[in-house]
């Protein structure tokens, strides 16, 4: 399993985490530099037109400045205010996000819009494809010096299908004693359980087993001889999740019920509409 990278369990199995891949990323920049280089022409020409009224130092500075704008200080603002968002990611159904998920802010679009002008204008886009194609995530190095990737919004995986009890567990898991799971260990199995019967069998079979392995020290008394990897693996999940549902909803009544009485008046007090 990487972090870096996605949740890679096995060999060939890829639990994908959401990153674009590299041709995704080419496009879309494609789009952003494409659009950027024609609003520069454009406007550029524009200026050209009005060459003779201005002084030629004049004439230098107001292009510098315009060139900086729309390679640097247009992308910062449209990726701040959009969360991450251009043109070219729009239409592809791309986002950049912090490499922890969260919305991108001033800082993460400033380095990457600088690193860009380096990345994808200077060198016409070699230098972010390379770095890109074998680096994680397919992050380009504006990407790693802001702590960000490219994630899908559109086209991701389909929601994973609910799981059930498998009823020959149902008593064993009400009386086991299950301990706190590592949240890695959870989602990697719950992951696995939704998309196993997408796997090749020998892949399947070696990664349940081993995942329910990891399982077993965590589960007091061990399930009944000869129980599923994956069956064992269900049941302690949705055991879990039941569990914690039931804690999070006493909490919820006595939150309600500590509410209540202090909207209360004190006794002999008549409450008054």
């Amino acid at each position: 399993m990487t972090d870096e990278d996605s949740i890679l369990i096995g060999e060939g199995v890829v639990l994908d985490a959401g990153a674009a891949s590299v041709p995704m990323r080419m496009l879309s920049g494609a789009i952003d530099a494409l659009a950027t280089l024609a609003v520069i022409a454009a406007t550029l020409g524009l200026v050209n037109s009005l060459a003779e009224h201005l002084d030629p130092a004049m004439l230098a500075a107001v292009s510098v400045a315009w060139v900086v704008t729309c390679l640097v200080i247009a992308p910062v603002i449209v990726e701040t205010l959009t969360r991450g968002r251009s043109l070219g990611r729009w239409a592809l159904g791309l986002r950049i996000v912090r490499d922890d998920g969260g919305p991108v802010g001033v800082r993460h679009a400033t380095a990457r819009a600088l690193l860009a002008v380096l990345e994808i204008y200077a060198t016409f886009g070699m230098l972010a494809t390379a770095v890109s194609a074998f680096g994680t995530r397919g992050k380009r190095i504006g990407d790693y010096l802001a702590g960000t990737y490219a994630m899908r919004t559109r086209g991701a995986s389909r929601a994973l299908p609910p799981l059930t009890m498998p009823p020959e567990l149902a008593a064993w898991a009400r009386s086991a004693d299950i301990a706190r799971l590592p949240d890695g260990l959870a989602l990697t199995s719950r992951l696995f359980l939704g998309r196993a019967a997408t796997m090749h069998a020998p892949a399947r079979v070696r990664i349940g087993t081993g995942l329910a392995a990891q399982l077993a020290p965590r589960v007091s008394p061990a399930p009944p001889p000869g129980t599923h990897p994956e069956a064992f693996m269900a049941a302690v999940l949705v055991e879990r999740r039941d569990r914690e549902h039931v804690i999070d909803a006493r909490r919820m009544s006595r939150a309600e019920g500590d509410a209540r009485r202090l909207r209360q008046l004190p006794y002999g007090i008549p409450d008054v509409d």
